[in-house]
């Protein structure tokens, strides 16, 4: 207990100088907007418009096992500073662009060099005015849900994301299932091999189209890589076009407040590398995942509630499939104008496999996560925020994992 202690007491030390701190922060919020005003451009009598705006993060995690989800550190803390830059632009009335770059220690947090990258680039022709629809080219987040529309950390009430866009189950993308008892043996393999349902906002490339007609709204891609597919996978210069993924989404926005939706993607999982693993007779298009998906949310006064639910399968031929179902229940509550509160729960169950000793169990572990967090905002382009985090798998040889985290965020 005295190292998590320790930890905390930083974490609780690094909130208080926050809260000390909020009269001089409150004192350069001018200062940002001015900064904000000089980052936009106009040229050709308006025909072309610009916006820079970025996302300064600077995170610290601290974990009682081994690093969770996408996290990579060989350490119980890892402090992972980030720099998000968003170019956005209009070329005349009907042709739109947007870039984010990113500076960071890998896409996902990690004890790493830093690096720089291109996550998003993309452009989008809207013929019409009344946005029925739009064609984007490029490479940006999935279409399927809705999580990925509001991702960022400025958004994301939580510095994590959900279980199922996190969550690494046992299924590999590096070598082809050839029995039951291979897949089994993988539930303990390195975390730098398996995939998840979803990973993050699913930056891959393609192409989408999206419009809303009454209200209805649609969206429709077509990209290089599975959803599951890992970040080094997503640019079209490591992964073509020869095994696309299809992903749509139907959403139905009754009013204001509601917003419902079904999602469903197909795609092949696995990696070129893996071609020499393949049985005889077998094909990359024989090991498909497949994924349904249903969303809700709801807005009524200071709460805001968001679920998702998933169904996914991973086709593995002369063995079965490897089936599992993820949700999330989320809910945000803002106690005053800058202090909001969020609870999530999470959880994901896997199908049986035969052990091999006359019995079954499930491909990877059943998992279930609660997450907590605190957000205060001390003025319209900084904020701080608190999360906490329980998780609880099926496994005996492990303790149950905790996760604190703490965010301090910029926006200009």
């Amino acid at each position: 207990m005295k190292p998590m202690w320790r930890k905390l007491q930083v974490f609780l030390l690094a909130g208080m100088v926050l809260l000390w701190a909020q009269g001089g922060l409150r004192a350069e919020d001018e200062a940002f907007d001015a900064v904000s005003d000089n980052l936009k451009f106009n040229a050709f009598d308006g025909n072309v418009r610009g916006h820079l705006t970025g996302l300064l993060d600077v995170e610290g995690y601290y974990f009682n096992q081994l690093a969770p989800a996408f996290i990579e550190s060989n350490r119980d803390f890892l402090f992972n500073p980030r720099l998000t830059l968003f170019l956005d632009g209009q070329l005349g009335p009907k042709l739109y662009f947007f870039v984010q770059t990113r500076v960071d220690r890998g896409f996902d947090p990690a004890d790493a060099h830093a690096q720089i990258r291109l996550d998003e680039y993309a452009f989008r022709f809207t013929p019409w005015n009344d946005g029925r629809v739009n064609v984007q080219v490029g490479k940006f987040a999935t279409v399927l849900g809705t999580w990925a529309n509001r991702h960022d950390s400025w958004e994301n009430p939580f510095i994590t994301a959900p279980l199922p866009y996190e969550n690494l189950t046992s299924m590999w993308d590096s070598y082809a299932v050839d029995s039951a008892a291979t897949l089994l043996s993988w539930t303990n393999s390195e975390k730098n091999v398996r995939l998840p349902l979803i990973w993050g906002p699913a930056y891959a490339t393609g192409v989408a189209v999206s419009g809303r007609v009454g209200k209805f709204d649609y969206a429709a891609e077509i990209k290089n890589t599975a959803l599951s597919a890992r970040p080094d996978a997503w640019n079209i210069s490591e992964i073509g076009m020869d095994h696309p993924s299809f992903s749509g989404r139907i959403g139905w926005r009754p009013d204001e407040a509601w917003n419902a939706g079904v999602s469903a993607s197909a795609g092949e999982y696995l990696l070129p590398m893996a071609a020499d693993a393949l049985p005889p007779g077998r094909m990359f298009g024989d090991y498909r995942q497949v994924l349904l998906g249903q969303d809700i949310s709801y807005a009524w006064h200071h709460w805001q509630f968001w679920a998702e639910f998933f169904e996914n399968r991973f086709e593995i031929p002369g063995v079965g499939n490897a089936n599992s179902f993820a949700y999330y229940l989320e809910a945000k509550y803002k106690i005053t104008p800058q202090l909001f509160g969020a609870l999530r729960w999470n959880q994901q169950v896997y199908n049986d496999f035969p052990d091999g000793a006359g019995g079954s169990v499930p491909w990877s572990y059943n998992s279930w996560r609660i997450d907590t967090a605190l957000t205060w905002r001390f003025t319209p382009h900084i904020q701080a925020k608190l999360q906490y985090s329980f998780l609880r798998q099926d496994r005996a040889e492990r303790e149950n994992q905790n996760l604190l985290a703490l965010q301090f965020t910029i926006r200009f």
